[in-house]
C-alpha cells in the first residue's frame, strides 16, 4: 500500500475516457491547491497517480468492474475529469465579470452524458466559442453526470468538471 509523503495529499476524483471510468483518491502535492483545474495547469503530470481506484470498463457486453491498490493512469487519455464531493474547491471564474453567460449543454463523455452550463461571451454563439477557444480543457458547472447505460446508478451533481473539448461532443440543451 502507497504511504503518502508528508508533501503529498489525495483528493477523492472521477476521470472518465472513451471506454472507462475511474473513481478514486488523486495524489498531489500539498502546493496543489484546486485539484479541479489542475490539469489546465504547466504543473500537471504525465500520469495521474490514484489510490483505491474502482474502474469499469466499458465494452461490447455488461460494463466490467475492477479494483486495484492504485493506478497510473495516464493523462493524456483522460477526456473529463472533477472532483467528488465533500471537496470544495472555488469555481474558476468570476461571477462579476461582464458580457458573460452560461449556456446549457449536455456532453458526451464516452458512454456518460454530463448535463451542464458552458460560460461564454454573451458577444458570440456556443460554435463560435468553441470553434475560437484553442485550450486542452474547457470547464464545464453545475454538472450533473448519468450513465444511460447504467440506469441503477444514480445521478452524480459535481460544481464543475473539465472536458477535453477535442474528444466529446456538446449538444444544446
Amino acid at each position: 500500500m502507497y504511504i503518502l509523503r508528508p508533501d503529498e495529499k489525495t483528493t477523492p476524483v472521477m476521470l472518465y475516457t472513451q471506454q472507462s471510468v475511474v473513481r478514486g483518491d488523486l495524489v498531489t502535492k500539498q502546493s496543489v491547491l484546486r485539484v479541479n483545474i489542475w490539469l489546465r495547469t504547466d504543473g500537471a503530470p504525465r500520469y495521474l497517480h490514484i489510490l483505491k481506484p474502482h474502474v469499469l470498463v466499458f465494452g461490447g457486453g455488461p460494463a466490467k468492474a475492477l479494483s486495484y491498490s492504485e493506478i497510473y493512469f495516464p493523462a493524456s487519455e483522460a477526456v473529463a475529469f472533477h472532483t467528488l464531493p465533500p471537496t470544495d474547491e472555488p469555481l474558476d471564474y468570476d461571477s462579476g465579470e461582464a458580457n458573460r453567460t452560461m449556456e446549457a449543454v449536455e456532453v458526451l463523455v464516452g458512454t456518460f452524458v454530463m448535463k451542464g452550463k458552458l460560460r461564454i461571451s454573451t458577444q458570440t454563439e456556443i460554435s463560435a466559442s468553441l470553434e475560437m477557444a484553442r485550450v486542452n480543457w474547457t470547464s464545464i458547472y453545475d454538472v450533473s453526470v448519468s450513465n444511460p447505460h447504467l440506469p441503477q446508478m444514480a445521478t452524480l451533481q459535481v460544481p464543475m468538471a473539465l472536458v477535453n473539448p477535442n474528444r466529446v461532443a456538446f449538444t444544446l440543451a
